[in-house]
């Protein structure tokens, strides 16, 4: 098998895929991949040093320096890496989990708050006005999360209909309700039972934000013309992916410029975020619908 088929291979669908992702965090990615496939370490042991990354990131960002930003940012790109490595991984050797997933999701949000922390006590810190640049971070961090939840929910049901997949969620989500009652019970089961009631937290807000209470709609859509009217803004919603904003960190930070980040992602960010939510409320009215 040639390296670009093993890569494939390795992806979930290129359409749902950040384009930097493409084009430079999973290239790299693949390779530690390739290097590592050989030997006993696992995808839960790639998403561990992925956070120690992240946290490290976010230390040197608290320096508040030029140099702290520069070395912020490195060691944030090879968090990206990682985080992308671990699902590469678990794909190519089929031996995924659900546990997995959740703690790979976990452990994006724990990065990243160390970073944004980071910043907060290195760059917020140092302006005259810090409280004012403490209360932008806080609005960045909400923000950062309701374009990930849109992002992720528009993912996955992009991947639902063209792959011709049950509804995810909501097996997903019950599932893991199955699996907590069972481990309420087992004492010495309090870690994957916080970890599950964590997830089912995160789902439940993400379903209210998405349908807002309201029964699941189904579209009527073969997977090629659902495909088609959706694979335009499919695209578009990875613009504002999580990846999109370690690159816009990244760049800011080498040009010492966190301010223009707060900018990009406060103002644009959400801007396009807000179009993007209109746009596919049109192409969801094209479809016809069925409700179970």
């Amino acid at each position: 098998m040639s390296w670009l088929a093993e890569y494939k291979k390795s992806l979930k669908m290129p359409e749902v895929e950040d384009v930097f992702d493409l084009v430079f965090y999973r290239p790299l990615a693949f390779q530690l991949v390739k290097l590592i496939f050989p030997t006993n370490i696992t995808p839960n042991q790639l998403t561990f040093t992925a956070l120690i990354l992240g946290i490290i990131s976010g230390y040197f960002y608290a320096q508040g320096l030029p140099y702290g930003f520069l070395l912020g940012a490195l060691f944030f790109m090879l968090y990206n890496v990682f985080d992308c490595s671990d699902g590469q991984l678990a794909r190519l050797k089929n031996n995924g989990t659900h546990a997995g997933r959740i703690i790979d999701g976990i452990g994006d949000y724990i990065a990243t708050l160390a970073v944004f922390l980071g910043i907060g006590f290195g760059f917020a810190n140092q302006q005259e006005n810090p409280a004012f640049w403490w209360f932008l971070i806080l609005l960045l961090i909400v923000f950062s999360v309701i374009q990930a939840v849109l992002v992720d929910f528009y993912r996955n049901r992009f991947l639902d209909y063209v792959l011709q997949r049950k509804n995810t969620f909501e097996e997903d989500l019950q599932s893991y309700k199955d699996e907590y009652e069972v481990l309420k019970g087992q004492k010495n089961k309090w870690l994957d039972r916080t970890i599950i009631q964590i997830y089912l937290y995160y789902s439940s807000f993400q379903d209210k934000l998405i349908s807002k209470g309201k029964k699941t709609v189904f579209f009527i859509a073969t997977p090629q013309e659902y495909y088609e009217k959706n694979k335009l803004i499919m695209r578009l919603w990875t613009l504002i992916s999580s990846t999109a904003e370690i690159t816009v960190l990244i760049i800011c930070s080498v040009i010492n410029r966190l301010d223009l980040f707060f900018a990009i992602i406060l103002i644009g960010f959400n801007a396009f975020a807000i179009v993007l939510w209109f746009v596919q409320r049109t192409i969801d009215q094209s479809f016809k619908l069925a409700s179970e």
